[in-house]
């Protein structure tokens, strides 16, 4: 990345209801897990912690392997309480909002709270919040289809978040970015942050494939969420240009 993205300047013409929601969702459902320290309820001593967080990232998390159809994976463990009966389908929605741990929290809502709010100004609450999930849901079954042996649990919001970056290259890429490169507030045209992310991803995507059914970054959920936000964006301003409606104005 060019550095870390802090605000865009874009004035957004409302309060953008729906990218907070999504940001307090994530947070909510992180402190509530097992990878969350305040959740004592999981166990105090690590073993129990780390059984708890094993179940959950497995009972949540998406795996390819049951996303297209190949049967429950099994903890790889002996933690009791892993007999439960799961939905590869539900998984494939709970996965965007569970995070491995604090770094990956933060790493996403940082862009989600500078890049979100511009791309539901301009498209529309509904409209965000449908391209966030869609497109989220794609990210997660491509990186399925790239390793449909795989048996390790994808989880976070990377893919969804990459779809929102996309839209935003469609739909207000003149905009300017302050970014703290190094330790230094710079102001980077908003396309060329967004293109050089995308950028990055893919070469990461290309240059270091996961092994099938291995831990790794999931890069392809990146590289296809980021392109489904892109498609997203362009259709929603085709049905606008054809309608003659601002779409930004709709909720």
């Amino acid at each position: 990345m060019a550095g870390i993205p802090l605000s865009d300047d874009y004035p957004v013409r409302r309060i953008p209801v729906a990218t907070y929601l999504l940001i307090a969702g994530n947070v909510l459902i992180y402190l509530l897990s097992p990878m969350s320290l305040i959740a004592v309820w999981y166990g105090g001593d690590l073993p129990a912690r780390l059984c708890s967080v094993e179940l959950y990232i497995h009972r949540w998390g998406a795996i390819p392997v049951e996303l297209l159809g190949g049967g429950q994976v099994a903890p790889p463990s002996e933690c009791p309480g892993g007999d439960y009966a799961k939905a590869p389908w539900i998984s494939a929605f709970t996965s965007m909002f569970l995070h491995g741990g604090v770094a990956h929290l933060l790493g996403n809502m940082v862009y989600l709270f500078v890049f979100g709010p511009v791309v539901e100004d301009r498209l529309g609450r509904l409209r965000y919040l449908a391209l966030y999930l869609v497109c989220g849901l794609v990210s997660v079954y491509a990186h399925a289809l790239t390793d449909p042996a795989g048996q390790s649990p994808l989880v976070g919001a990377s893919g969804a978040i990459s779809a929102v970056l996309g839209a935003y290259l469609v739909v207000q890429f003149r905009s300017r970015v302050i970014t703290l490169v190094l330790v230094f507030p710079v102001r980077l045209p908003g396309w060329a942050l967004v293109g050089t992310y995308f950028v990055l991803q893919y070469v990461l995507y290309i240059g270091m494939p996961s092994a099938p059914g291995g831990d790794s970054v999931a890069y392809a959920a990146h590289v296809y969420g980021f392109i489904a936000g892109v498609l997203g964006g362009l259709l929603i301003h085709r049905v606008r240009w054809r309608s003659g409606t601002r779409l930004s104005d709709m909720y």
